[in-house]
């Protein structure tokens, strides 16, 4: 048997429901639902959630197989446990500030820059160089994480900018006369 066509388990405390191709996962954090392709058909049985092909010869529909299955696997994971990014402001005067659904953040220009949270998300600030953005749906917390590096990524010469708290940024030489 196939790493991807082995059923996924479902974890304590959630509920998987299905009605056609929208699925919905409930959990302690919230509610996530996903509209699944046609071309994948998933089955919850006892505690655990398969996915197969609607047709065997359909080469679509075995390509989105694991890909739908990582999906609700990461539904899963946000409801019950929850997804954070971290960001570090690295530069002199870079400031952010995390006010109710807002981060006002101070990054060198001539004024200050206010990104709006959507909702779902969260945003804190335990320093002023620091912030940490959390929620249940990934692929949300990632982009808002991608949306506030965007506006100042780590430069190479010096380092400064905005930047994930793993993130390794390669520095490079100044010119020499």
């Amino acid at each position: 048997m196939s790493r991807v066509t082995k059923p996924v388990a479902i974890p304590s405390g959630v509920k998987v429901s299905q009605n056609e191709q929208v699925i919905s996962v409930k959990g302690s954090k919230g509610q996530l639902q996903m509209n699944i392709n046609s071309a994948v058909a998933m089955t919850v049985e006892d505690a655990n959630v398969s996915f197969t092909s609607v047709n065997a010869s359909d080469k679509k529909g075995d390509a989105l197989i694991g890909t739908v299955k990582s999906l609700v696997t990461n539904m899963m994971t946000g409801v019950t446990n929850g997804f954070e990014k971290k960001l570090l402001l690295i530069g002199v005067g870079y400031r952010a500030k995390a006010q109710d659904n807002k981060v006002d953040l101070s990054l060198g220009f001539s004024h200050p820059v206010v990104h709006e949270l959507p909702e779902g998300i969260t945003a804190e600030t335990p320093s002023q160089t620091e912030i940490i953005i959390r929620g249940i749906d990934k692929q949300k917390v990632g982009q808002v994480a991608a949306d506030i590096r965007s506006y100042r990524p780590p430069e190479p010469y010096k380092g400064k900018g905005v930047r994930y708290t793993d993130e390794h940024v390669v520095r490079k030489e100044a010119k020499k006369k």
